[in-house]
């Protein structure tokens, strides 16, 4: 993931079949699919606006965002600007992705207090970690630190009505000792202030069993990235259903699992268009998955 951590400084008959078929999410749709904009960063500094329509057009309903800039805000609007932009589109944001290694590597409050204000301004309910900085995690006690400090955000974005997120790609099961930062995380911060939005596509390439990850911490899992692999090359994504990850078995454990929030996200493409390979995904997850 060295691209984005640069980035960063779903009758009878039917019925019948129900039985025969693998479950799927849920007998009650939520029908809120959702969409990374980080999968579109190349195209929305040309046309925030323009994309914004777009990503609606292509059957979404909430956009998880990145790259939040305190300055610039997101692509030159300020958040009021782009609240009211989602607003106009249909959409709306549970959670963002912001950089929290200024507050994990020195406690300063300077980012964490801009990420707030503007959250609480779009309407988002999770502050996010989308990744941090490998040199915080080279020990245990570097990690049993690190989530403590998780939980520190996290009681300071419960006084602004707001949550403490983290999303992994496949370091966090590097060995560090006899555990790994993600079994640390897992264990040491408080479930009901912290919620893991799992990378279903870097769990895969990890190595790891997303299912077995659930039913070890059930309903730890608020959100997922759903992200499809290539299946000739595991290092490419590809539209969901068009790639080796069986997300029937997988999201048939969403309840267990604790999911609320379904969020496609693609970081490349390969001879296709990225506003047909969005709706082709966000076709998969409603009609074939039925989240």
């Amino acid at each position: 993931m060295t691209t984005r951590r640069t980035f960063l400084a779903q009758a009878g008959l039917i019925a019948a079949g129900a039985v025969i078929a693998p479950k799927l999410v849920s007998a009650k749709a939520s029908n809120k699919v959702g969409l990374q904009l980080y999968s579109l960063r190349d195209q929305l500094p040309k046309d925030v606006k323009g994309v914004i329509a777009q990503v609606a057009k292509a059957g979404y309903n909430e956009v998880e965002t990145f790259g939040f800039n305190k300055e610039t805000g997101y692509w030159g609007l300020k958040g009021k600007e782009f609240s009211q932009l989602l607003k106009d589109n249909g959409l709306t944001t549970p959670s963002g992705h912001y950089g929290l290694d200024q507050y994990l590597g020195d406690g300063k409050m300077d980012d964490l207090n801009a990420y707030i204000e503007v959250a609480n301004t779009i309407g988002q309910s999770h502050i996010i970690i989308p990744a941090l900085n490998h040199n915080f995690i080279k020990t245990v006690d570097d990690c049993k630190g690190i989530a403590e400090k998780m939980n520190k955000i996290a009681e300071i974005l419960k006084k602004s009505g707001l949550k403490l997120g983290y999303h992994n790609h496949n370091f966090e099961w590097a060995p560090v000792g006899d555990t790994t930062f993600y079994d640390v995380v897992l264990n040491n911060t408080d479930p009901k202030l912290v919620a893991m939005e799992m990378d279903i596509y870097w769990v895969v390439r990890a190595g790891k069993n997303p299912v077995e990850i659930f039913e070890k911490h059930p309903g730890r899992f608020a959100f997922v990235h759903v992200k499809d692999r290539d299946k000739t090359n595991a290092e490419l994504n590809t539209e969901i259903g068009n790639g080796d990850i069986d997300f029937k078995t997988i999201l048939g454990k969403a309840k267990l699992a604790g999911i609320k929030h379904f969020i496609v996200e693609q970081e490349n493409y390969t001879n296709i268009d990225p506003y047909v390979s969005i709706t082709k995904s966000a076709s998969y997850l409603k009609d074939t998955l039925h989240v």
